[in-house]
């Protein structure tokens, strides 16, 4: 049966960020602004890694990932939330409305995924260098970025497939900017326990894994960090996870706060403004972050902005 015939909803108004009108148009710059810099900032990483050969290593491979990701979750948001708060027209089709979640659970999943390889590569790279070279090489790069992308698309498939099958049938105003999974599944006219246990579990098998995979990475890397005779040593190594770690806690801290909590505890503004969070500010720090820190990429950064000169 067609997942529309089973809900008399053919589409959901959304609210939006505010009731209020006169702030309407600062919202919208904003986050306009926040897009742009989101789009520039990635592009630019993705850019001068692509430009400077000495950065085509497993770790700067997969910052490009990250990059991409981040270029395309807040993509599957913020233009969209940018028309509706110029149009007058705030729905959305329940169709348009399933696709907009898979994509965004899709690329969060897949970003989940790359963090805790990223970890893994750190920890390769700083505790058993002598087989870093042996175990990430390009094929294993490319086969885990393509697995980490599919494992993506299979999981956010899961999540979406139980969310449509539930029956919607009124109100259909959602108290967001965007499909999201807590918001929808208040609307649910029918008993959600088990959708919202489903949530929980795979939420926390896949997040509370990949944070596993951190934790462990970097109390190894930290050990073997502590262990280097020389300051300056200890602080150079260091300062190439800084980054990653910040990036990881930036991600990790929203996404656990939307979905792994009682979704009686969950509060409609609360959420909202935590996904502004990691739908539109983590995406735009993210280069930031790297190319602050990172002398390499600033390196890189100088050589692209030199040729384009030319």
């Amino acid at each position: 049966t067609d997942m529309n015939n089973q809900s008399s909803v053919t589409e959901f108004r959304l609210l939006g960020l505010s009731s209020f009108p006169e702030i309407q148009p600062l919202l919208f710059m904003t986050f306009l602004l926040i897009y742009l810099l989101t789009l520039a900032g990635n592009f630019s990483i993705c850019l001068a890694i692509r430009a400077d050969t000495t950065l085509h290593t497993p770790m700067y491979f997969f910052l490009v990932n990250l990059s991409l990701l981040d270029i395309s979750y807040s993509s599957v948001t913020l233009p969209n939330m940018l028309v509706k708060l110029v149009a007058k027209i705030k729905s959305l089709s329940f169709s348009s409305c399933m696709a907009q979640m898979y994509f965004l659970i899709s690329f969060a999943g897949s970003e989940s995924l790359l963090l805790a390889l990223m970890a893994y590569d750190r920890y390769m790279a700083i505790c058993r260098p002598l087989h870093y070279a042996t175990i990430m090489n390009r094929r294993t790069c490319l086969c885990s970025a393509t697995a980490i992308w599919i494992g993506g698309f299979v999981y956010s498939m899961i999540h979406t497939s139980f969310i449509a099958r539930l029956p919607f049938c009124g109100p259909n105003e959602i108290n967001h900017f965007f499909c999201e999974i807590p918001p929808l599944i208040k609307l649910a006219c029918t008993d959600t326990y088990l959708n919202e246990v489903l949530v929980f579990l795979l939420s926390g098998a896949v997040g509370g894994s990949c944070f596993l995979v951190v934790s462990t990475s970097y109390t190894c890397i930290l050990a073997t960090i502590m262990k280097i005779h020389s300051a300056q040593g200890r602080r150079k190594t260091f300062s190439t996870c800084a980054s990653h770690l910040l990036t990881v806690l930036l991600f990790y801290g929203p996404g656990f706060f939307t979905y792994l909590r009682p979704s009686t505890s969950y509060s409609m503004n609360t959420g909202k403004v935590v996904s502004v969070f990691y739908t539109g500010v983590t995406p735009m720090l993210n280069p930031m972050i790297y190319s602050l820190r990172n002398k390499d990429v600033q390196v890189a950064f100088r050589k692209a902005m030199g040729r384009s000169g030319k």
